[in-house]
């Protein structure tokens, strides 16, 4: 699990935390935490992009045309395979 630590934290802010802790009969830190899932549960949806990346940047280069690129042939190696006797 993740720690969060809060600094200068309003003293007000505090005490009414602690208040609406003890009320609902958790801690303070517990109570943060109800709060803050609440607030993020309610906050609207992240849409999913509708692509992914590698698309996107094909998409945006595709009007300028592609690029074939010569491979050269490939060459034995001086070396000896090892052997591992």
């Amino acid at each position: 699990m993740a720690t969060l630590t809060i600094r200068n934290l309003d003293e007000t802010v505090k005490r009414r935390l602690q208040v609406r802790a003890a009320l609902n009969g958790r801690s303070m830190e517990a109570e943060a935490r109800a709060i803050l899932s609440a607030l993020v549960e309610d906050a609207p949806k992240t849409p999913a992009p509708e692509e992914d990346l590698g698309a996107a940047i094909r998409k945006l280069f595709a009007p300028l045309g592609g690029v074939e690129l010569k491979i050269p042939p490939r060459r034995k190696s001086h070396r000896p395979i090892p052997t591992f006797d």
